[in-house]
């Protein structure tokens, strides 16, 4: 399949020059194994379908609240669980990159291959991205930055991404603020997970002052974001733009930049 020659090409694109990024701990189990089990988990019961259908249906209206780029960047593009979504704009161009190479092939794996011809798939690390500057016109991060504890990691790929897109960012992890979180806080703290010490945790909420402080400290400012379920799930979607960035403005003349949750 000329998709999965194409991937294998840009394993090993980066120039030797290139400082070598970071690494997320979570990032390293994803072999073969681990990445088919990624792959079943969101089709295995009903309540992980339901959730997937929802998923799904808010990271679409986050793309129309972007504009529906024509290019988008889907990293980590995981088991390209998302790729049929991103591909229902049939003038999309899809790239689509992970950390895994085992995560990469099982999703070419499991695609038709009509809509596995559309996508340009390439391993990177989302700290150092294997493209120029001003790539896409939006990248669509779904289910990282709730792995990172350190802002100083966030913000480091935040600015990365502000390199990459020319124009806007998709992004969603855990906020603070509902129900789930205070739970998860709460049994946290009993479970005296709460010392400092994150090195049995691998994700994490953060606090929405916080996170929309490091939007604007990597140079974006906020569209709308969205909510699983308002009050009560920890997952927020943001839509975030290069700030003062002129030449696409906000693209929905029904709305108007500002917070929303549906």
């Amino acid at each position: 399949m000329t998709t999965s020659a194409a991937y294998l090409d840009r394993t090993t694109s980066r120039a030797a020059t290139n400082d070598v990024p970071p690494s997320l701990a979570f990032s390293e189990k994803y072999d073969r194994v681990h990445a088919q089990q990624y792959f079943d988990k969101h089709h295995e019961s009903l309540s992980r379908r339901l959730s997937n259908w929802r998923e799904q249906r808010l990271a679409r209206q986050c793309l129309e609240d972007a504009g529906n780029p024509d290019t988008v960047l889907d990293l980590p593009c995981g088991a390209g669980r998302f790729w049929p979504m991103l591909a229902e704009n049939i003038h999309r161009q899809i790239y689509a990159a992970d950390n895994s190479g085992d995560m990469l092939q099982v999703a070419l794996a499991h695609q038709p291959e009509h809509l596995a011809e559309r996508v340009i798939p390439f391993r990177t690390s989302a700290f150092a991205i294997d493209m120029p500057d001003a790539s896409v016109d939006n990248i669509f991060c779904m289910r990282l930055l709730h792995h990172v504890a350190s802002p100083e990691h966030r913000l480091a790929i935040l600015r990365e991404f502000h390199r990459v897109t020319r124009d806007t960012v998709v992004v969603s992890l855990w906020v603070d603020g509902n129900y789930k979180s205070w739970r998860r806080k709460k049994l946290e703290a009993k479970r005296g997970k709460l010392s400092g010490d994150h090195a049995n945790q691998n994700r994490f909420i953060v606090a929405r002052k916080e996170i929309e402080s490091e939007f604007d400290a990597a140079g974006f400012e906020i569209i709308n974001h969205r909510d699983f379920l308002m009050g009560y799930a920890m997952w927020r979607m943001y839509i975030i733009r290069k700030a003062n960035n002129n030449e696409n403005p906000f693209p929905c003349s029904s709305q108007q930049p500002g917070h929303q949750q549906l």
